[in-house]
């Protein structure tokens, strides 16, 4: 049977021996690794019987701070290999010179720079901020979940689904060489006509499914649960940056679905979307890429944004300056960021009036940003304020991420630009925004919301040793891009003629080792605050005595975030209620009604992995029994009518007798 090639086609597809990189030493090394740390997590968790537990309590739940939880080890675990991608490029290039060809070819090579950029953005940002905002909101909002909590749990999984795939090109086939945004025509069949593009295509489909579906789930929770009195001018500024940041979401990421859809058709079927003849257009997908590209850039920073503002006012002791300024230049944020696409090709010809229009309407998307540095600043004028860890982060940022709007004001002018583009400067200026605003408000976010969560503090001392990590790390890694670029030299390059230019190399690379000494501290950290949980749990259930209502529940809440719905006077919530001199009630407890757990998004993600894969692959038998199969559990998932659960009064009413015995013991 296995003689006849035509059958074996039908079976396997282009799927052959060949697809397994044996020939790539590094990655060979990199499969044995990760073989033997899975085996080893399996038998552990075999070991310890967990695995029943994980899949009750975890890998099916539809608790909101659960998923949240979920969707925040997602983004660390991608970041340790978006992150290997990038200290193996620093490496490259500086061992480049004088001749040598360095470790990396050239077909590998690009590979990692397109990785690189992909995970970061989708698997390790994106999964970060959701994972934060859906902890946070509806407890921001006094919610006891999000609208839809099984969509939630979907959501996830599909998110999770797309990482899957992603790291499946490491070991079998390869991923895509042609930079994180795949430009026609090197994106299309003729110029890329292995699985690499397929590979980008379907995990980025599969985990925008499961994005768009949590931006529609957060608007959805955020316009109808908050709870009474709580109007729009009364939300915690981090649930005002996560609804336009949603808002982003919902009306850009359907863009990007479409773009991949008509790529796939040109890939797949033939049609002459982004050729260069036959009445294609190439410049057509690099406008709807980045109409919805840089959109994403402010569906990042938004709410880091939001949980500065949160950090800013509670370490300073003070009610944060200028609320009212705050949500007016976040929806001025949210409106101009549809109109500044076009500054990312400048150079392409649109001509001076296109290029003027664009350059005026990015200079003009700083204003709203530049009032928001002055609001957090006046927050913490003449203010007590308290050098936690959280509020380092903050401060680094304002300095940081001020660097890098001035170097984007720079580019935003066209003749500049035309110097500047695709140049190292360009790289230094999108990390110096992305890191100094998106990575280290995540961090800040994790740190301050951590004890909310867990019910005990971050280590301060291994989270100092991150903080100076990924600062310093940060200036040593991208000030000398700002130099090379400056001195002409272009992105993406893998070796170099001019040995003047190693030093500085040598210097970005050093830093991107100081980098990895605050990921690597971040990680002990985590492991330290576990083992020392006892030494660094606050009895007084408001660890960092925040001011809004999240903290007004338990550290960590119960599944039910809150007995009684609370009433909002102020967008102080918790601050205003204890000065009211809140008491919390012993009595008249209700059944609460809450959603049990559900495996159906887990089966149907999974799906959705096996179905891109084989469309990948061109398996189109598996791909079809796939999509039949996720059809069927999806159609018999609506018949589950019995999802629901209540909690006793009983175990509400010891709950929440507990919780106020606690609260007393701290005074």
């Amino acid at each position: 049977m296995f003689d006849n090639p035509d059958l074996i086609k039908l079976i396997f597809g282009r799927l052959t021996w060949e697809a397994l990189p044996l020939h790539e030493p590094i990655l060979v090394g990199t499969f044995a690794v990760v073989a033997l740390g899975g085996i080893a997590l399996v038998g552990a968790l075999t070991w310890f019987r967990l695995w029943g537990y994980l899949w009750r309590e975890w890998f099916t739940t539809v608790d909101h701070k659960r998923i949240g939880i979920m969707y925040m080890i997602l983004g660390i675990v991608m970041l340790l290999r978006g992150f290997a991608d990038a200290i193996m490029m620093r490496i490259q290039q500086a061992i480049a010179f004088n001749g040598s060809e360095g470790y990396l070819n050239a077909h590998h090579y690009d590979q990692i720079f397109t990785a690189h950029g992909v995970i970061m953005i989708f698997f390790v940002a994106m999964p970060l901020v959701t994972g934060l905002m859906n902890y946070v909101v509806p407890l921001q909002i006094g919610a006891r979940d999000v609208s839809f909590p099984f969509l939630n749990n979907f959501s996830f999984w599909m998110t999770a689904g797309g990482a899957v795939i992603l790291m499946m090109s490491l070991f079998v086939g390869e991923f895509a060489r042609t930079g994180w945004l795949a430009y026609p025509p090197l994106s299309g069949a003729e110029y890329s006509p292995g699985v690499g593009m397929d590979y980008y295509i379907w995990s980025l489909q599969v985990a925008g499914v499961g994005t768009t579906l949590s931006g529609i789930n957060l608007i959805a929770t955020i316009v109808k649960m908050r709870a009474p009195g709580m109007t729009m001018m009364k939300m915690p500024v981090f649930t005002w940056t996560s609804l336009c940041t949603n808002v982003l979401i919902v009306a850009t990421f359907p863009i990007l679905t479409a773009t991949l859809v008509l790529l796939t058709l040109d890939r797949y079927v033939g049609t002459n979307f982004f050729t260069s003849d036959l009445g294609g257009n190439p410049m057509m997908y690099v406008n709807l890429i980045w109409i919805w590209g840089h959109p994403e850039v402010y569906i990042l920073v938004l709410p880091a944004f939001g949980i500065f503002s949160e950090i800013a006012a509670t370490f300073s002791g003070k009610r944060l300056f200028g609320y009212t300024s705050m949500v007016y230049a976040t929806v001025c944020i949210t409106i101009l960021s549809y109109l500044v696409w076009l500054h990312h090709f400048f150079t392409m010809g649109s001509g001076a009036s296109v290029n003027s229009f664009f350059g005026i309407t990015t200079m003009i998307i700083s204003i709203p940003t530049g009032a928001k540095i002055f609001n957090w600043l006046f927050t913490m004028y003449r203010g007590r304020i308290r050098f936690e860890l959280p509020m380092m982060w903050t401060i680094a940022f304002m300095l940081v991420f001020v660097l890098g709007g001035m170097t984007g004001v720079l580019l935003a002018v066209p003749p500049a630009d035309f110097v500047l583009h695709n140049s190292l400067f360009l790289v230094a200026h999108f990390h110096n925004t992305i890191i100094g605003g998106v990575v280290y408000g995540l961090f800040a976010g994790m740190a301050y919301w951590f004890p909310k969560a867990f019910g005990f503090r971050l280590d301060p001392f291994w989270g100092k040793v991150s903080f100076w990590g990924w600062v310093l790390g940060f200036f040593f890694a991208f000030m000398p891009l700002y130099v090379l670029g400056l001195m002409g030299v272009t992105r993406r390059l893998r070796v170099f003629d001019d040995p003047s230019l190693q030093i500085w190399f040598i210097i970005a690379g050093f830093g991107a080792f100081l980098i990895l000494v605050g990921i690597v501290a971040f990680l002990i950290q985590i492991a330290v605050s576990i083992m020392r949980r006892d030494q660094l749990r606050d009895t007084t259930g408001d660890p960092w005595d925040g001011r809004t209502l999240e903290w007004a529940t338990s550290s960590p809440p119960p599944a039910y975030n809150f007995a009684f719905t609370p009433v909002v006077h102020d967008n102080d919530a918790w601050w205003d209620m204890k000065k009211r001199g809140y008491k919390r009630p012993l009595e008249g407890f209700r059944p609460i009604h809450m959603p049990s757990n559900t495996g159906t998004g887990v089966v149907i993600a999974g799906l959705s992995v096996v179905m891109s894969v084989a469309l990948i692959w061109y398996i189109w038998w598996l791909a079809i029994l796939a999509f039949v199969a996720m059809i069927a559990v999806a159609i018999a998932h609506t018949f589950n009518y019995h999802r629901d659960f209540h909690i006793p009064a009983e175990e509400v009413t010891q709950t929440e007798d507990a919780r106020t015995k606690l609260l007393a013991v701290g005074g």
